[in-house]
């Protein structure tokens, strides 16, 4: 998996680009009351602002981690957004993206890297 500074994580999957938030990012929120992913077949550029995420503390967006074509949503986060809580790099993606270049993700952090920049 990448890790992004906004604290998403990427994993690819077939030529998939699959995209959630970190259990760090999850905790941090506390408890997720609600989640609207967007559309599938949206094209996003790099920092679109594509879900939203509110809790019982804040309010968030999560962003377009890289260019490209949202081709399928986590529909289920929106009847059950603690599945984001429970199991955030599982049951808890938000979307699937499809990348011209997956080469792109060599630029995110590593599991270490993210690590110590959550540190």
């Amino acid at each position: 998996m990448k890790y992004t500074e906004e604290h998403e994580w990427l994993r690819v999957e077939d030529d998939l680009v699959v995209v959630g938030i970190t259990a760090h990012a999850s905790e941090q929120l506390g408890d997720i009351v609600f989640v609207e992913v967007p559309e599938a077949d949206t094209t996003v550029s790099k920092d679109d602002e594509v879900v939203v995420i509110e809790s019982v503390k804040a309010a968030s967006d999560i962003l377009a981690p890289l260019d490209g074509e949202i081709v399928e949503v986590n529909a289920t986060l929106e009847d059950n957004p603690g599945q984001v809580n429970e199991d955030p790099t599982g049951n808890g993606w938000m979307f699937k993206l499809k990348v011209e270049d997956l080469s792109v993700l060599d630029e995110l952090m590593d599991e270490a890297a993210y690590n110590k920049f959550i540190g």
